[in-house]
């Protein structure tokens, strides 16, 4: 599912986010969304979210769609 709208993420939900620190080199980090940061409908890079551990980072990809 595509990590680009806001609409498809919700808290919960396990996703791969790119951490500001990797993305050159675009390794992925795996997590459960604690909170969206991004207030617009879409973003070209991703939805910012916040991970339950308190890692930030952009979704690349969502893994599962719970709810």
């Amino acid at each position: 599912m595509d990590g680009t709208i806001r609409a498809n993420i919700k808290p919960g939900m396990l996703v791969l986010i790119v951490l500001k620190k990797d993305q050159r080199s675009g390794t992925l980090t795996e997590g459960i969304v604690k909170d969206l940061l991004t207030s617009a409908p879409k973003h070209h890079r991703g939805i910012k979210v916040r991970l339950q551990d308190g890692q930030i980072g952009r979704v690349q990809e969502i893994l599962n769609e719970e709810d």
